[in-house]
């Protein structure tokens, strides 16, 4: 391997990293990494793609996590990922036959408005630790998968806001449902990407040990004192991949 294909994998490693920092401490992940996996060469679509690789491993993680400590729903999970997984396999057919340049100027409205929400929108909390309405949640997370399938940046605030909404949960028993719905409807929209040749494993791969260890670093660090720190670097990270995005 050519030192600047060496280069090339150390930056994945250093942006998926960031990414599982960041979705810890302040969210917005997908923000950094489909971007550079973009500016190091790949086309938008297989970006988008080899990103589902890092976004499953991490969400394998993440309910490995919950389950050890008590916050398992199985069933309701399994019952809102399968109608979410429905609704990604929309979402990934329509990204995959999307033009590149197409995808780039979509992602960059995407990365601002989520960034909008990373910065200003407020975890609203809710008081159930039981999943209620579940038919009306399985139809709104058809609609949820269609967008992750689509582009996944952001579709952490959207799943939230529906539990909020809908069945009124408590934060943590929203977010272990989250990462469990992520985990099955990203199977569906990795195999979309797969068949259509839109996955660079190893890419894929690296950005996912990246994510892991950024997760692992983010957990230990406080976020009481180096949140507004995070929100300034990805305010200013983010704004610039988005304008070079939409212009270049």
């Amino acid at each position: 391997m050519e030192l600047s294909e060496i280069l090339k994998y150390a930056l994945v490693l250093i942006a998926g990293t960031a990414a599982g920092f960041f979705n810890v401490v302040a969210g917005g992940g997908s923000l950094i990494t489909v971007p550079t996996l973009i500016f190091l060469g790949l086309p938008p679509v297989m970006a988008n793609g080899t990103n589902r690789i890092a976004i499953l491993s991490q969400n394998i993680t993440s309910v490995h996590r919950f389950k050890k400590k008590g916050y398992f729903s199985p069933k309701a999970g399994l019952i809102l990922g399968l109608t979410a997984s429905a609704g990604a396999l929309i979402g990934s057919n329509i990204a995959v036959d999307l033009p590149g340049e197409v995808f780039n100027k979509i992602l960059s409205a995407v990365m601002v408005l989520v960034l909008i929400l990373t910065i200003f929108g407020k975890k609203k909390e809710g008081t159930r630790d039981v999943i209620e309405n579940i038919p009306l949640l399985a139809i709104a997370f058809f609609f949820v998968g269609i967008y992750g399938g689509f582009i996944q940046a952001g579709s952490g605030f959207i799943i939230i806001a529906v539990f909020s909404l809908i069945s009124g949960t408590t934060l943590v028993r929203t977010n272990s449902m989250k990462v469990f719905i992520v985990m099955i409807y990203t199977v569906p929209s990795l195999l979309v990407f797969l068949i259509n040749g839109q996955v660079q494993w190893l890419m894929g791969l690296v950005l996912a040990v990246g994510n892991s260890l950024g997760a692992l670093v983010g957990t230990n660090f406080s976020i009481s004192k180096g949140d507004k720190w995070i929100k300034i670097i990805l305010t200013v990270t983010v704004s610039a991949m988005a304008v070079k995005l939409f212009f270049f």
